[in-house]
């Protein structure tokens, strides 16, 4: 059955969405400088959390699970705790035990265009992964970047695991900058993709291209009654290129991306408002200037940040950073802050990728220096766990 692409699922998110209210260069090694939509899709509760986590957490690497991993970007954990890898340069998914880093290799996605920031970007597991063994892929091809999904069958031969891609989305603007390529499934079981402008800052603040959006659809790439625009996979706009996704304990989606050369945003996203780019740049563009614009929750100068991916876990956010080398921790009370964030890693693994919550605690980190940004060190790249606070 051919799947409906983004120009007919776009055409009327004018109508309704208008009703809606830098990856910088790399550094060395070295210490830094300083269906039914869930809570998400609805404005979020600001009512403050009854445990809120202290003002100072820690982390605490206790273990490297694997190392020589080439260009990885997407992770997603599997039912048990093994992790899929996607290599962004060489479109292979290779699967990681969560016990000795043993590292099976499914399979290459056919069609990875691999150039600027393109190629093989995030990863997902289906939320019924039990019973059909999907895997669901964000990449770059010659002419797009699109979302597809393959069925995982890990009795066949290593390299031959996955079956021929089933294209659900096409049509997201692609560029040699900004294609976003965060993928990940909601509390309510619908995929959400966070794209980029690929450097055509308009894409952002028009309605009817899925470029500089996050987009919310079925599993099966079709709108999700109760978006913002009818018929539309559009749920938010007026961003630059979302690096990162990730739902907090009372089911509120939050959002890392990249800024241009001032302030990169941590966002709460809500469904049809405008996230400013390329009008506005960090805080004090929302209510108080009259904009309409929503003010991202935190901000950083891009030389300390620049981020990527983000994960939560003990009542934190937590925001990977390429060119700031470091691990910010952001702990949360309901949508505010409890205090000013918090650096970790400053310098000490180089640029970080991917964070992934793994429960009890604990979370997965994949560094990002084999990516023709970085400075590769012996071993990298490599996927370190943590215990967190």
């Amino acid at each position: 059955m051919e799947r409906r692409t983004h120009t007919a699922v776009l055409a009327a998110a004018s109508l309704l969405l208008a009703a809606g209210c830098s990856s910088g260069g790399a550094a060395p090694h070295g210490p830094g400088t300083s269906s039914a939509p869930a809570k998400s899709a609805t404005s979020p509760d600001a009512s403050p959390s009854s445990e809120a986590p202290p003002a100072k957490g820690s982390v605490k690497v206790t273990a490297t699970l694997v190392t020589g991993l080439k260009s990885p970007w997407g992770v997603a954990v599997l039912p048990g705790g093994d992790l899929l890898v996607g290599s962004r340069d060489t479109g292979k998914i290779v699967r990681v035990s969560a016990k000795n880093g043993k590292i099976t290799e499914l399979g290459s996605v056919p069609g990875v265009d691999a150039g600027g920031e393109g190629g093989l970007l995030g990863i997902a597991v289906s939320p019924s992964f039990g019973a059909d063994h999907q895997v669901y892929a964000y990449f770059t091809t010659a002419s797009d970047n699109r979302i597809a999904r393959m069925v995982y069958d890990e009795k066949r031969p290593p390299g031959n695991q996955l079956g021929a891609p089933d294209t659900l989305f096409k049509g997201i603007p692609k560029g040699e900058i900004h294609n976003g390529g965060r993928i990940a499934f909601g509390p309510d079981k619908m995929l959400y993709a966070g794209t980029g402008e690929t450097g055509d800052k308009g894409l952002a603040q028009d309605k009817k291209s899925p470029a500089g959006k996050i987009l919310r659809m079925t599993p099966d790439g079709e709108p999700v009654h109760g978006n913002p625009a009818a018929d539309s996979v559009v749920y938010d706009y007026g961003h630059r290129n979302v690096q990162g996704l990730a739902w907090d304990a009372d089911d509120r989606l939050w959002a890392s991306e990249f800024g241009q050369d001032t302030w990169d945003e941590l966002n709460l996203i809500e469904p049809g408002r405008n996230y400013g780019w390329p009008e506005a740049e960090g805080k004090a563009k929302g209510a108080a200037a009259g904009s309409g614009f929503v003010d991202p929750v935190e901000e950083w100068r891009p030389a300390v940040a620049s981020p990527s991916g983000i994960a939560y876990a003990k009542g934190s956010i937590w925001m990977a950073s390429l060119r700031g080398e470091r691990l910010w921790r952001i702990p949360l009370n309901g949508t505010k802050p409890v205090a000013a964030p918090q650096a970790f890693l400053q310098g000490t693994y180089g640029r970080l990728r991917t964070v992934v919550a793994a429960g009890d605690g604990t979370l997965w980190l994949v560094t990002s220096n084999t990516d023709g940004r970085g400075t590769p060190h012996k071993g990298d790249d490599r996927i370190l766990r943590l215990k967190v606070s």
